[in-house]
């Protein structure tokens, strides 16, 4: 029999997952390409015969989405696989029916397929949408049980956005790691808040390889904590599932790809944000939840914000400096730098927009609904070099930066600022720690 022809449908990150764990040493398969989306510049690249293995001497090619048709047509593909998140349900048949239409059948993976099963205990943090608070999710997990005396390795997902061969399995433990592996704003935002508060995460592009390393770090490991990204699942077989919910974006849920099934397969659904939340909606994602998954343990949360100066706040036409991917993909409209400003009196929210030069403004018309906010987007020098024009040619008093990193570090602001940060703070019960207690205890940990 000849060998399947396989297109994979990604965004640099679960799509080479996918690849390494269902089809990378596969004789019945043969992948003939990548595709990218959602991510600026990451197409034109190659997945390289270092991490493609034995069957793949010269590579695998990278193009953009938008050539899916053709690629279809002209490289006979029989399947392709929808790899990555984030999306609505709606989006994706879109796509299943552009591949039916151009003779190729059109795969989904489960999980189940694709997970690693590690010799540690695993702890999954996932989500219903890129933005809920996984970030803050993980920093809390590892703090409860830092204080219990364990040692916790994070796992994050992938950020693939540079030199692929380079990037097989990364370690951070310093802010200078964060140069060594020439990281991008997106990267450093992730990466940054677990190094400053004294833990390792790691990262990269082949996952089972991350794994057997982050076992074995130097400095220890009791438990493994996937710290997921978008709403994708974990790329690892998990102890403890914990899936965020954003009531400012209800019906999320059940709308976006893969929100549900990471729903269905969850211990425990924290429900966050809900200081900021309109009642009703916050009520209507508990009946969702209820119909979805009526065994988990739901937690209510709150992501309350905190400022380093308010005084440049106060009384200040400020401009609103946002995570990229939140605002992008993930679609919020109201971040917590809004709060921010609005909790701490500015006189005006500048509109960034008639400010905005080269691929920011090529983001604002990509993504016309993001409003009065500035994605921090840096995926590369350039983007990085746009966002500091755009910020600094803004007419503004002041600026507040809602990115989980110190920005001023990466660029010269010309202009007062101040950053706003956030921590996940329980409500009520059950709480985290006694979810983790119970935990601890199954393992004997």
């Amino acid at each position: 029999m000849s060998k399947k022809r396989v297109l994979i449908l990604g965004a640099a990150g679960r799509d080479f997952h996918n690849f390494n764990t269902v089809f990378r040493d596969n004789e019945v398969y043969e992948v003939v390409a990548f595709t990218a989306a959602q991510i600026p510049d990451i197409d034109g690249r190659e997945y390289p015969a270092v991490l493609a293995g034995s069957l793949y001497p010269n590579g695998i090619p990278i193009y953009a989405q938008e050539e899916l048709s053709r690629l279809i047509k002209d490289m006979n593909v029989d399947t392709c696989v929808f790899s990555y998140s984030d999306v609505p349900n709606q989006y994706v048949m879109r796509i299943g029916a552009k591949v039916n239409a151009a003779g190729a059948n059109f795969m989904l993976l489960s999980p189940k397929y694709t997970m690693v099963k590690s010799t540690k205990p695993v702890i999954s943090v996932c989500a219903t949408r890129t933005g809920c608070g996984k970030s803050q999710t993980s920093r809390k997990i590892i703090q409860l049980l830092m204080a219990k005396g364990l040692k916790v390795v994070a796992v994050r997902h992938p950020m693939p956005y540079g030199n692929l061969a380079e990037q097989k399995v990364q370690r951070f433990a310093t802010l200078e790691d964060l140069t060594k592996h020439k990281c991008t704003i997106e990267e450093m935002e992730e990466y940054e808040p677990h190094v400053i508060r004294g833990n390792v995460i790691y990262a990269g592009i082949d996952y089972e390889a991350i794994l057997r390393v982050a076992e074995n770090d130097p400095d220890g490991c009791d438990v493994i904590l996937w710290d997921g990204g978008n709403n994708d699942f974990s790329f690892f077989v998990p102890d403890l599932t914990i899936t965020i919910a954003d009531p400012h974006r209800v019906g999320a849920e059940l709308t976006y790809y893969p929100s549900e099934a990471n729903l269905i397969n969850t211990d425990v659904i924290i429900i966050n944000k809900i200081e900021t939340a309109a009642p009703e909606d916050v009520q209507l994602l508990r009946e969702n939840i209820d119909k979805i998954n009526p065994g988990a343990v739901v937690i209510d949360a709150a992501s309350p914000v905190k400022v380093e100066n308010p005084e440049v706040i106060k009384g200040k036409r400020v401009l609103v400096v946002e995570d990229g991917p939140t605002l992008t993909h993930g679609e919020m409209k109201i971040g917590a730098g809004i709060v921010a400003a609005q909790k701490y009196g500015a006189s005006d929210i500048i509109d960034p927009r008639p400010y905005a030069v080269g691929k920011l403004a090529k983001t604002f018309k990509i993504y016309p609904d993001i409003g009065q906010l500035l994605p921090a987007m840096g995926y590369g020098d350039k983007q990085i070099k746009d966002l500091e024009t755009t910020i600094n040619a803004t007419d503004c008093d002041s600026v507040i930066i809602a990115t989980p990193i110190n920005l001023g570090r990466i660029i010269k602001i010309n202009k007062p600022s101040t950053r706003v940060m956030y921590d996940l703070e329980e409500i009520g019960y059950p709480k985290l720690g006694d979810i983790l207690d119970e935990f601890m205890e199954k393992f004997k940990l």
